[in-house]
C-alpha cells in the first residue's frame, strides 16, 4: 500500500480510504469485520465515517457504523496503527441543537463519537457539510478547543463550495484558530467539474488533502451498468441511469475499458487510477461490502497509467 501525506500536514495514510456508510446498514457486523481485517492485512490504516451512518436505514438510530468500528479496533487492539476520520453537522436527535456545527453540538457530538468509537481522541474530526447559520469563527473555535483539548488531531470538512473553503480559512489566519487540513468533495471521471473548476486550484495553493467521496459514480464506473443490458439489483440504479446512462457515459465507459484491457485491469481499479494520478488527490473513499469487493479495489494501487492513458481518459470524461 502506498502511502501519503494528507495535505500539507505531517500525517500520513493509505492511498485508498475505508468508507464505512454500508456498516450496519448493507453491511453486517461480521462482513464489516472481514473487510476492515482484509483493509488492515493489505496495509490500509485510513478509516472513514461520521455520526450519522445510518440514520436514514431503518431501525438505525445513526452511530452505528462508529459503534462497529470500536468494537472491531477494541477486539483487534490497533488503534494506533490507524487513522480514524468521522464527521459532525448531521440531525442525531430530536431536539434544536442537535443538528449543524454550533460550539454546543460540536461539543456534544465529539464525546458521543469518542464514546462509540471507544477511543481517546479522533484523527481527523470533519464538518460533514456547511452550516450557514453558525458563524464560522464559532464552529472554527469549536475545533479549535477540540484540537487544544487533544480530543482530536486535525479538522477536516466536506461537501463546501470554494468561497465558503477560503472564507474558512481567511477566518482561521485571522482568529489564529485551527484551520480545515482536508476536503472531502464528490469527485470521480464522472463528477469532474464541480471540483476541477474552483475547489481543484484552492486545494493546491493552499495545501488541502483531498479525499474524494463517490469516485466510483455510484457504481457507473465499476462497469456493471452496461448498453442494453438490464439494471443491477442496487438502491442507486435509477440515480445512475438518469445521471450516467447517456452516450456520453458509455463512451467514458469504452475508453476505460480500452485502458484496463492495456494494464490487465478492471473499470474500478483504472478509475480509481486514474484519481490517484491526479495532482492534490490523498486518498479516495472507497467502500466494500465483502472481502472480495475490497480485494477488487485494492489492486488499483498497483495499476500505473501511463501519460497517455490519462490524456485519454481525461479526454473521455471532459463533458463531466
Amino acid at each position: 500500500m502506498e502511502y501519503r501525506r494528507l495535505g500539507r500536514t505531517g500525517l500520513k495514510v493509505s492511498a485508498l480510504c475505508m468508507g464505512t456508510m454500508q456498516f450496519g446498514w448493507t453491511t453486517d457486523e461480521a462482513h464489516a469485520f472481514e473487510v476492515l481485517d482484509a483493509f488492515v492485512e493489505d496495509g490500509g490504516n485510513f478509516i472513514d465515517t461520521a455520526d450519522v451512518y445510518s440514520r436514514w436505514a431503518e431501525g438505525n438510530p445513526g452511530g452505528v457504523a462508529e459503534e462497529i468500528i470500536g468494537r472491531w479496533m477494541k477486539q483487534r487492539g490497533n488503534r494506533q496503527q490507524l487513522v480514524i476520520a468521522t464527521k459532525v453537522r448531521g440531525t442525531m436527535g430530536p431536539g434544536p441543537n442537535d443538528v449543524g456545527l454550533s460550539r454546543k453540538h460540536i461539543l456534544d457530538a465529539v464525546e458521543a463519537s469518542l464514546r462509540r468509537l471507544q477511543i481517546d481522541y479522533i484523527d481527523l474530526y470533519q464538518s460533514h457539510s456547511d452550516d450557514r447559520e453558525v458563524p464560522l469563527e464559532e464552529t472554527l473555535g469549536a475545533f479549535d478547543n477540540l484540537i487544544e483539548r487533544g480530543l482530536v488531531r486535525y479538522a477536516g470538512c466536506s461537501n463546501y463550495q470554494a468561497w465558503r473553503l477560503m472564507q474558512a480559512l481567511w477566518v482561521s489566519d485571522r482568529a489564529g484558530l485551527a484551520r480545515y487540513d482536508s476536503l472531502q468533495p464528490q469527485y470521480s471521471l464522472a463528477e469532474r467539474s464541480d471540483f476541477e473548476s474552483e475547489l481543484e486550484p484552492l486545494c493546491l495553493d493552499q495545501g488541502i488533502g483531498v479525499i474524494p467521496y463517490s469516485p466510483l459514480a455510484a457504481g457507473f464506473l465499476t462497469g456493471k451498468y452496461r448498453r442494453g443490458q438490464p439494471l443491477p439489483q442496487s438502491g442507486r440504479a435509477e440515480g445512475v441511469r438518469n445521471r450516467y446512462m447517456n452516450d456520453e457515459g458509455f463512451r467514458l465507459l469504452d475508453c476505460i475499458d480500452e485502458v484496463a484491457a492495456r494494464h490487465e485491469a478492471n473499470a474500478a481499479q483504472v478509475s480509481l487510477a486514474w484519481l490517484l494520478a491526479r495532482p492534490g488527490i490523498t486518498a479516495p473513499i472507497t467502500s466494500a461490502n465483502t472481502v472480495e469487493q475490497w480485494r477488487d479495489l485494492s489492486g488499483a494501487v498497483d495499476v500505473h497509467l501511463t501519460p497517455e492513458d490519462i490524456e485519454a481518459l481525461t479526454e473521455a470524461s471532459s463533458w463531466a
